[in-house]
């Protein structure tokens, strides 16, 4: 008890106390706070280095925290699966403002893809990156390849053609070709909607639906061309305006040249 009461009259009583009071309250923290997952920190450092990534890069068009600006929509709640399409076909960074903007080289790795969805994905909930199950038509049966080609042509083939070869559509714009594009893309361009297309979700088209139409366009596009014209595999459009110059065309040459022949030979 001496000592007690002469240390607490010594100078160095209060500093000597604060600090062991910091020392508990430390310890304290530090047994009640868990620790943190390596996968926690991992994340932590992949969203730091996307948002790094997307303020050098992004942020001129798309602002600072991604709430959009006149050059750039909003990207707060688009999710990873948007940013990994657009960067992943070389749609973004865009060079400038287009009608439609067209898929380029990749000048990304797709690590780097990741970082900038991770980020992306951080500010609001949005559609992730599709695991291969969701997209892959590994497995799927005729009947249901079939059913593909039927939910294509129902809610894709007037934008996309018969079998995705791409379309014009109006004020410059046009459904792309499909061919040679991702499974993963075309899964992530039906839950994202990019650009003119519409969004279909899970509850209007799940992703079995998607597997199905992804392996009907794969079947469709290994499918060997025995000769002729493909005519850009546009469907009905291009085989009736081909129909249309030849065939009436030259029906409409050939009797011009029938009435110049019998208006001489009278």
């Amino acid at each position: 008890m001496k000592f007690l009461t002469s240390f607490r009259r010594h100078s160095i009583a209060r500093p000597a106390l604060l600090i062991l009071a910091l020392v508990v309250i430390g310890l304290g923290y530090a047994g009640v706070n868990p620790q943190r997952s390596s996968a926690e920190t991992e994340m932590t450092q992949q969203i730091e280095e996307g948002k790094a990534l997307f303020d050098l890069t992004c942020s001129s068009c798309h602002g600072l925290g991604a709430e959009g600006t006149s050059q750039g929509p909003s990207l707060i709640g688009v999710g990873a699966a948007s940013v990994d399409f657009q960067m992943g076909t070389g749609r973004m960074p865009a060079a400038r403002q287009e009608a439609q903007l067209p898929a380029r080289k990749v000048n990304y790795t797709q690590e780097q893809i990741d970082s900038v969805g991770a980020y992306i994905a951080s500010l609001a909930p949005g559609p992730a990156v599709p695991k291969k199950e969701q997209y892959s038509p590994e497995g799927l049966t005729e009947e249901e390849i079939a059913r593909g080609g039927a939910l294509f042509r129902a809610n894709c083939s007037a934008c996309h053609g018969i079998v995705g070869g791409g379309g014009a559509m109006p004020n410059g714009e046009y459904a792309p070709s499909l061919v040679n594009t991702d499974e993963a893309h075309i899964w992530e361009a039906v839950r994202t909607g990019p650009q003119q297309m519409p969004t279909f979700s899970q509850k209007v088209m799940p992703d079995q639906s998607v597997r199905e139409i992804i392996g009907y366009l794969d079947e469709a596009h290994e499918q060997p061309n025995y000769g002729g014209l493909t005519m850009g595999e546009a469907g009905p459009v291009s085989e009736g305006f081909w129909i249309f110059i030849v065939g009436i065309g030259g029906l409409a040459i050939v009797a011009t040249w029938i009435a110049k022949k019998g208006a001489r030979a009278r």
